[in-house]
């Protein structure tokens, strides 16, 4: 059944890559692609290597209906207002037919608004506010990665096994860390009724004061702790923690820290024990993901990051849709979204109709050290579709269409 669902799926995107070509006016079609690639570029560089390869994988091919496609890449800097001027010059200026991207949540809604005021597509890569396609969702836009949400349903699976029964957060304290830590709480308390949350933490994203941060911890005296710091905040809390003995004895659960563009930064001082979400690349063996690894590595001479698969996915969701349109109408762009079936590195994912949230999943396992490396070990593939709510929920939490 699984070897005739990739072939079903490929068989969608062989018919829907070559369609539709006579909609096509332009010799090119333009994307508006904005990232923060001065204000988190641990991440949003391997973003940009992997949209830049499918890319020119699409392009090698033939294109979108017998056209070329042409990225127009912009640096929001991490900033929304930065963001908004950005699309607006792609959009009115630079004649992009849609969007694509953003890192930070709080850019995403901000260009996520822009999509809907303007009506353009907007196909957002990364940010992980569940308020992207729920409470702020909107016709327009559709959203890659699994959502805080989703990661937070696998990571409190895995939490609730635990014996630890007090519980303290740190968070960085904007939209992302606001809405993982509070949707976690809520998931984790429903399936174990028994816990109490006895201290949180909210340090400035990029800017931890790491001593205070760990001391206030220690001195709430949790058995488990929900992390959602990440970059170099993640470095300065886990070295901060380490020396001051915050980790030991203690479970640790974590977003994102399993991702090798946070984790690699640490090598031999990564953290032990911890459950995460992440990408193990070296140790994920299908023939999809061999393709795409075989390929990076061949044109980039590097490993990829969690940055790489996004990016060429998100680049390679774009042209599906594009091609399945037949045209760059945005009405069109959309109705081609609400249900595509994709074939990616992790296995095909949907793009679901009700919210516009993909169901591509995520890894959860453990970290370790290897070879003087942070590694993953124990970790399992969470297809996103089994950590979404029901339709009926989705339907109460999304005002849009």
């Amino acid at each position: 059944m699984r070897i005739l669902s990739r072939l079903a799926v490929a068989a969608v995107m062989a018919s829907t890559l070559f369609a539709g070509g006579a909609s096509f006016a332009a010799d090119t079609i333009k994307i508006g692609e904005i990232n923060s690639y001065s204000g988190l570029p641990a991440f949003t560089e391997p973003y940009r290597k992997g949209w830049q390869l499918a890319l020119e994988q699409i392009n090698a091919a033939g294109g979108v209906g017998g056209k070329q496609l042409e990225v127009i890449s912009k640096d929001d800097g991490g900033k929304p207002a930065t963001a908004i001027s950005a699309a607006g010059e792609l959009t009115a200026s630079d004649g992009a037919v849609m969007l694509m991207g953003t890192f930070f949540s709080n850019v995403g809604l901000a260009v996520s608004d822009f999509a809907k005021q303007k009506k353009v597509m907007f196909l957002a890569a990364e940010p992980l506010t569940d308020a992207i396609t729920w409470s702020k969702g909107n016709a327009e836009t559709f959203r890659l990665r699994p959502s805080n949400y989703m990661q937070a349903a696998m990571l409190a699976e895995e939490a609730a096994k635990l014996p630890a029964k007090r519980w303290a957060t740190v968070a960085p304290n904007y939209e992302y860390g606001q809405s993982a830590v509070a949707v976690f709480k809520q998931l984790l308390s429903a399936k174990r009724p028994d816990i109490e949350w006895v201290g949180e933490q909210w340090p400035t994203q990029g800017k931890i004061d790491a001593g205070p941060v760990v001391e206030a911890l220690l001195a709430d005296k949790p058995d488990a702790i929900l992390n959602v710091t990440f970059g170099g905040d993640l470095v300065k809390f886990v070295r901060e923690g380490t020396t001051r003995g915050l980790f030991k004895d203690r479970s640790i659960v974590s977003f994102l820290t399993g991702e090798p563009e946070y984790l690699a930064p640490l090598k031999d001082e990564a953290p032990t024990g911890w459950i995460v979400t992440g990408y193990p690349w070296y140790a994920i063996h299908t023939p999809e993901h061999d393709a795409f690894l075989k390929a990076y590595q061949a044109k980039y001479n590097d490993s990829p990051r969690l940055g790489s698969i996004v990016g060429y996915v998100t680049m390679k969701a774009a042209a599906a849709i594009l091609a399945k349109a037949g045209s760059t109408d945005t009405d069109a762009l959309i109705k081609a979204a609400e249900g595509l079936p994709l074939d990616t590195p992790f296995g095909p994912i949907e793009f679901r109709a009700i919210d516009h949230q993909s169901t591509m999943g995520a890894f959860v396992g453990t970290t370790a050290v290897k070879d003087g490396s942070g590694v993953m070990t124990d970790f399992v593939y969470r297809n996103g579709k089994d950590y979404l709510p029901d339709d009926a929920t989705v339907k109460g939490l999304r005002k849009a269409p």
